[in-house]
């Protein structure tokens, strides 16, 4: 028995948000927004495989979206590889969640504060070591609160190095899981009485997923470790070559946004070339949430 990799993009919104994942994200969003107090009573996760509106903007995607029962919005990211202004498209993403609340008609006063919780399988912050970092609008001077519309917490999982005796509380529970999952082939006692950690090595369980999904999951898996490789290559590729800090930022990003456009083409013929075996035996619809394609590409396939 094997476990998906939680940090992939079809693992997390498997385990995350599947139709019986509310009580378990309940529990990731209280060990890691409330340092583990039961504030979360009640959420309900909205469409976890929408899909952003320009191609371009793949990145932005929002991996699960959930809203709480006070109303807050809670936007959930996971982030396999350091990419150019990371942190940009995360406050995109929330500002936008924001914006996006009203409606014709309604007021500024009906619009819900926005919490956005980024994972990264990466180092985000190289001042400090606690892999849990939260942030919110503060004075500069006396650090009063601004407001609690806006708070966003980042998770970094390459700083988390406990093991299983380490572990102290439901948060390092959660991040032992989200880094160490794909590695077990059972779950280890210290995380089996926890009930929404055992539902979430059940849904990750790989016997559970058909040969499609199966194949999805490789190909994801494929390109991450492609993605990861190319990175650390253009890195070494830019020190041996020696240019100027300011001139390198310039130019990675540019050859980092022609090998993302790549990168995301060949990721895109992956998943048609899975839904076209996925079709034989689901709905369009079924297909569109497994592979992440949108409805019209799904009836392209039908029609062609």
């Amino acid at each position: 028995m094997g476990f998906i990799d939680p940090r992939t993009d079809f693992g997390f919104k498997r385990i995350f948000g599947s139709p019986r994942s509310t009580s378990i994200l309940r529990s990731l969003l209280n060990a890691i927004v409330y340092k583990g107090e039961p504030r979360i009573e009640s959420l309900e996760i909205v469409d976890p495989f929408q899909q952003p509106s320009l191609p371009d903007f793949k990145l932005t995607i929002l991996d699960v979206k959930a809203q709480l029962d006070d109303g807050t919005i809670v936007i959930i990211e996971m982030q396999v590889a350091k990419v150019q202004s990371f942190l940009k498209r995360i406050l995109f993403n929330t500002t936008k969640a924001y914006t996006g609340q009203l409606k014709k008609g309604q007021f500024y006063f009906d619009l819900k504060p926005i919490i956005s919780v980024a994972i990264t399988d990466f180092i985000l912050f190289e001042d400090h070591d606690r892999p849990i970092s939260r942030f919110k609008i503060l004075d500069e001077e006396t650090h009063a609160v601004c407001t609690d519309e806006f708070r966003w917490i980042f998770v970094e999982l390459p700083k988390f190095e406990k093991e299983l005796p380490e572990l102290s509380d439901l948060a390092d529970r959660w991040m032992y899981f989200l880094r160490r999952a794909e590695e077990l082939n059972q779950i280890p006692t210290e995380l089996d009485a926890d009930e929404d950690l055992k539902d979430a090595f059940a849904i990750a369980n790989e016997s559970q997923l058909s040969p499609e999904e199966l194949a999805l999951v490789e190909a994801e898996r494929d390109r991450i470790w492609l993605r990861a490789g190319e990175v650390i290559s253009a890195r070494e590729e830019a020190r041996k070559e020696g240019r100027e800090e300011g001139r390198e930022e310039g130019r990675e990003e540019g050859r980092e946004e022609g090998r993302e456009e790549g990168r995301e083409e060949g990721a895109r013929q992956a998943r048609l070339d899975i839904a076209r075996g996925l079709l034989a035996s689901n709905s369009p619809e079924v297909v569109s949430q497994l592979t992440g394609l949108s409805l019209d590409e799904i009836r392209e396939l039908e029609e062609g």
